[in-house]
């Protein structure tokens, strides 16, 4: 933590939270602003069904490869000029976007899109644990999730609207001018709160024992696929929104809404109840309730769709509820990985976003094309990842007890 932390932020907390969040809607705004267009694209640009699903998996393995190096980066030149750069291509990547005169060129900045964007929503992280103690972190980072899930809910609504008014370029420059914005407040708001004596010398031989150190510690594998792999278990069905929402529950594009609307709904609520719950309760205890809702519903959600054909009045409920277990567990998850090696928070914050984005880029480039025209297939495969993340939470909890056991205080 930043010694001098007190000083770097004279502002009510929420509207620190407000900022770095921000940061993290980029992410959602970059794929959920642009999902209704999918078939106003493929027809403007003669594209096909998988490379319509390509521009969606460019972005993500961008976004996972360079997540890898934003936070080793800020830790050793400053959080401020790796997000300000960061926006800088960004903007510039949205302008490729809207540009574009065929699918090759789309792919190409959607990748560069993905390049940067992780930039804010890595750093961010780092820097609220620069600045606050443990519980009043997990506050914090709860707050930001709040604050965050607003934009996925808005984002869908607003490619909608372009697409029918304006056009699907309409959608990227719209994110052009998203990017400029956030540069200006980031660029007049947003303090260095890296301490000079925190700083790692950037040279190849300490960054790379430093990924090494992280990497080869089976401790933060596991944490880092428990918060990362059962985040697909509801991404899956955002990914293969346009044909879940279109052709299963025949939603009309402007309809797509409801989905990220409930789903945000969930991960705000999830993310107030985990910090109220900060410092009173043991984070172990805090993270085995959110496995046990997102367990519990989506065991609900396969045999629902077994027994019944998938409808609208029933069948984006689940993802309400399996959301607001994740956004229970993941806040308390995340700062357990950053603690483990404190003097490397934003290459811990890399690696873990790394893993997720990793995870991210195969659901959305071989899972949902695989399962996306089967609602069993979906919630089969919703099942399967959360399993996955369970089984790693697990194997922490029975190797090393102590992991979770002391309740944080500030």
């Amino acid at each position: 933590m930043n010694p001098d932390a007190h000083k770097l932020w004279q502002a009510p907390q929420w509207a620190f939270a407000v900022l770095l969040a921000l940061l993290g809607m980029l992410g959602p705004f970059s794929i959920d602003t642009y999902l209704p267009a999918f078939e106003g694209i493929a027809r403007s640009l003669d594209a096909s069904p998988v490379q319509m699903q390509q521009t969606l998996s460019a972005y993500l393995f961008g976004f996972a490869f360079m997540s890898l190096f934003h936070g080793a980066i800020s830790d050793s030149f400053g959080r401020r000029p790796v997000v300000l750069w960061g926006l800088v291509a960004f903007t510039a990547a949205s302008a490729g976007c809207a540009m574009s005169q065929s699918i090759g060129q789309l792919i190409f900045f959607r990748a560069m899109q993905g390049l940067s964007t992780g930039a804010g929503i890595v750093v961010s992280r780092a820097v609220i644990r620069d600045m606050f103690a443990p519980s009043q972190a997990q506050k914090v980072m709860s707050q930001v999730t709040i604050f965050f899930g607003v934009a996925p809910a808005i984002a869908p609504m607003v490619g909608g609207w372009m697409l029918v008014h304006v056009s699907w370029q309409g959608i990227f420059w719209f994110l052009t001018g998203v990017g400029v914005v956030l540069w200006l407040a980031i660029y007049r708001l947003l303090p260095e709160t890296l301490h000079a004596t925190q700083r790692q010398h950037f040279h190849p031989t300490p960054l790379l024992a430093g990924y090494w150190k992280l990497g080869s510690d089976p401790r933060f594998l596991l944490l880092a696929l428990a918060s990362g792999i059962p985040f697909n278990g509801m991404f899956l069905y955002i990914l293969s929104a346009p044909v879940f929402l279109g052709e299963h529950l025949h939603l009309l594009p402007q309809q797509f809404f409801w989905c990220f609307l409930i789903t945000i709904a969930g991960i705000m609520g999830g993310a107030m109840v985990s910090g109220r719950m900060a410092g009173k309760i043991a984070p172990k205890r805090q993270i085995r309730i959110g496995f046990s809702i997102m367990l519990g519903i989506a065991v609900v959600n396969l045999a629902a769709n077994l027994l019944f054909q998938a409808h609208v009045s029933w069948a984006l409920i689940p993802l309400g509820i399996f959301s607001f277990g994740w956004a229970l567990m993941v806040p308390v998850v995340t700062l357990l990985v950053l603690d483990l090696h404190p003097e490397r928070r934003g290459m811990a914050s890399s690696l873990q976003m790394f893993i997720g984005s990793s995870a991210n880029g195969l659901v959305a480039g071989v899972v949902s094309p695989l399962v996306m025209h089967s609602t069993v297939g979906l919630a089969a495969a919703s099942l399967s990842m959360l399993s996955l993340g369970l089984l790693s939470w697990t194997y922490i909890r029975r190797r090393w007890p102590e992991i979770g056991h002391a309740i944080a205080h500030a």
